[in-house]
């Protein structure tokens, strides 16, 4: 008789941007088994993956270099892969945030297909502080967060190539997508940080981890 997995073993990629040891605190609340990686080879072996991040998408590009290629191949086999604030953006084709005005877009990892753009001149950046989550579709990720509010902190937002890509969006003087996914559903991301929205990030990250399992 086989034995139903009951634990998720999550591989948190340390790329060196990124707060790891609170993203790693709220996937243990979740009932994760958490390793901290900077090795692409030990991706085979996790039920899911979680990109995070802060700071700048160029400088994240970089640094996350030595992982693109695992990244994409993991997201393309089926795996779960979590992008989480600037890890989500990452998750898109480009961003207008390079390092040096006119220098160009930045490329992403393009599993989801979009553009990161920067909020217009007459709003206030970053956007920071507590948000609502409108859910727009059915996702694991989302269930049971329509409506409540979740902590955000980004002067950036994505906007997916496929209206279907957004799984909900909150409003900061334009509606934004604030979840996306993928069309298979494997790979999705939050512009906010679960780590730090309470009950609803907790939610979410428990939701992850089911997902993890049963896929």
């Amino acid at each position: 008789m086989s034995v139903r997995q009951t634990t998720a073993d999550v591989v948190v990629v340390d790329y060196g941007l990124g707060n790891l040891r609170s993203v790693t605190r709220g996937l243990e609340r979740a009932g994760a088994e958490v390793s901290l990686s900077e090795d692409p080879a030990e991706f085979d072996a996790a039920d899911g993956i979680v990109l995070p991040g802060v700071g700048a998408f160029s400088e994240g590009m970089d640094n996350a270099g030595p992982f693109r290629e695992a990244l994409v191949e993991q997201a393309e086999a089926g795996k779960p892969l979590f992008g989480i604030c600037l890890g989500m953006q990452m998750l898109l084709t480009t961003s207008e945030e390079a390092d040096h005005e006119g220098q160009g877009d930045a490329e992403g990892l393009d599993l989801i297909p979009g553009k990161n753009v920067r909020f217009s001149r007459d709003q206030t950046v970053p956007h920071m502080g507590w948000n609502e989550l409108d859910v727009t579709r059915d996702h694991p990720l989302v269930e049971g967060v329509d409506g409540e509010h979740a902590y955000f902190v980004h002067s950036y937002y994505a906007i997916p190539d496929d209206e279907n890509a957004t799984v909900a969006t909150t409003d900061y003087g334009t509606d934004f997508a604030s979840i996306v996914a993928n069309d298979a559903g494997n790979v999705f991301g939050t512009q906010f940080h679960p780590e730090k929205s309470g009950e609803t990030g907790l939610r979410i990250l428990r939701n992850f981890v089911d997902y993890c399992l049963e896929h």
